[in-house]
C-alpha cells in the first residue's frame, strides 16, 4: 500500500462571520491511499484556530503517517489522539479503499436515495440585514429548523432580530437554535440568557468560553434554555475525560463534529456515554469540503437520530467537489444518479 497527502482550499462564495472574525477561506487535507489499482481518499478537515491539532507539525505528522501506512487503521488510529482530525482522514481513506465505490463508505438507504436527513439552516454572523436575508432564504427554502450564530453584532439587534422571526413564526413552525461559539462573559451570560428565552429558543450552543467548568455547572441549573456543549468537547482525547465533562456540568445536548473528537470511532464513544448519561446529541460537519461532508452524513444515517443535523455546509464554496448530495425542504438527500466530480487519478502519489 502507498499512501500520499495534499492540501486543498476551499474559497468561501461569501465570507463567513464568526464570533472568532471572519473566514474567506478554508485548508483542508487529503490522504490518498493506493492498493493494487483501487485508490481511497480521506479528509483531514482541520480548522484553524480552533482545532485541538492546529499545530505547527501537523504537515509533518501527516508525513509521518503516510511513511507508517503499513501499521494499519487500527494502530494509526491509537498513534494519532492529539491529531482528532487525522485520525477521521485515515478512517475515511480506508473506508473509501475498502469499499465498492470511493465514496459510498455507510451503504445504506441514505446512500440508495430513500432516506433523507434533517438538517438546520445555518445563518452566519454580519450585519443585520445580511443575516434577516440569509434567515428569509433558508425558510424560503422550507427550512423549519434555523441555527443563528450570535456574539458579534449588538446584542439589543440580536434580540430584534429574534423578535422579528417570531412576530412571524412560532416555535412549532419555526425551531431556532443559536450558537454563542464562546461569545459570552461570566457577568453578562444568565441576563442574555433570560432575555432570549422568551423567543423560546430551542438551545443555545457554548454560551461561555471552555474549561470554565464550575461556572458552566452553575449555568446549566439555572439556564432558561437548554445548553449545547460543543468546543467543550475539543481536546478530550480519554474516556475518563470525556466522563469527567459529563459527570462535572450534565448539559442538556452534546454536538460532535468528527473532525474535531476522533473521527467515527471518536464519536462513537461520544455517543455511547450521552446515551448512558440521557443526553441528546446531534452532529456537524466542520466546514469540511464534500468528501468529508460526505462520509459525516453517510455516518449519521446508520446513527437513525430524528433530530435535524448540521450538515447544510456544502454549497458554502466556489471550488468544492460536485457529488450526489442535495439540500430539499430542509434535508439532505443523497441521490445515487449523480456522478462524483472527483478525479482520484489525478492525485497520484
Amino acid at each position: 500500500m502507498k499512501a500520499s497527502y495534499f492540501r486543498y482550499n476551499l474559497d468561501f462564495k461569501q465570507a463567513a462571520g464568526t464570533s472568532r472574525g471572519v473566514l474567506h477561506s478554508k485548508e483542508s487535507w487529503f490522504i490518498v491511499l493506493e492498493q493494487v489499482h483501487k485508490k481511497g481518499i480521506g479528509e483531514c478537515g482541520i480548522l484553524r484556530g480552533l482545532s485541538y491539532d492546529d499545530r505547527p507539525d501537523y504537515e509533518d505528522k501527516l508525513r509521518w503517517v503516510c511513511e507508517h501506512i503499513h501499521l494499519g487503521e487500527a494502530q494509526l488510529w491509537e498513534e494519532l489522539r492529539e491529531f482528532p482530525s487525522i485520525q477521521f482522514g485515515i478512517e475515511m481513506a480506508f473506508l473509501s479503499l475498502e469499499s465498492a465505490t470511493p465514496f459510498e463508505l455507510f451503504p445504506s438507504n441514505f446512500t440508495l436515495g430513500i432516506q433523507q436527513i434533517p438538517i438546520n439552516g445555518l445563518v452566519w454572523m454580519g450585519d443585520i440585514d445580511f443575516m434577516k436575508a440569509q434567515l428569509d432564504d433558508k425558510i424560503a427554502q422550507g427550512f423549519r429548523c434555523v441555527k443563528l450564530k450570535i456574539g458579534a453584532l449588538d446584542f439589543e439587534q440580536e434580540l430584534d432580530l429574534l423578535r422579528q422571526i417570531r412576530s412571524h413564526f412560532s416555535a412549532d413552525q419555526i425551531e431556532i437554535r443559536l450558537d454563542a461559539n464562546c461569545a459570552f462573559t461570566a457577568a453578562d451570560t444568565l441576563a442574555k440568557l433570560q432575555q432570549l428565552a422568551v423567543y423560546q429558543i430551542h438551545s443555545i450552543e457554548q454560551p461561555l468560553a471552555i474549561n470554565q467548568r464550575e461556572l458552566l455547572g452553575e449555568l446549566l441549573q439555572t439556564s432558561p434554555i437548554p445548553i449545547a456543549l460543543d468546543e467543550e468537547l475539543i481536546g478530550l482525547t480519554t474516556l475518563e475525560t470525556k466522563r469527567n465533562l459529563l459527570e462535572q456540568c450534565k448539559p442538556d445536548y452534546l454536538i460532535f463534529k468528527p473532525s474535531f473528537i476522533g473521527g467515527i470511532k471518536g464519536t462513537l464513544e461520544w455517543i455511547a456515554l450521552a446515551n448512558e448519561f440521557g443526553i441528546a446529541w446531534w452532529i456537524t460537519s466542520a466546514l469540511e469540503s464534500n468528501i468529508g461532508l460526505n462520509a459525516i452524513a453517510q455516518f449519521t444515517a446508520t446513527l437513525n437520530n430524528a433530530l435535524p443535523q448540521g450538515l447544510g455546509t456544502g454549497a458554502l464554496y466556489t471550488n468544492n467537489f460536485d457529488c450526489p448530495l442535495q439540500v430539499n425542504q430542509g434535508f439532505l438527500s443523497y441521490n445515487p444518479a449523480i456522478d462524483w466530480q472527483v478525479n482520484l487519478a489525478a492525485f497520484t502519489t
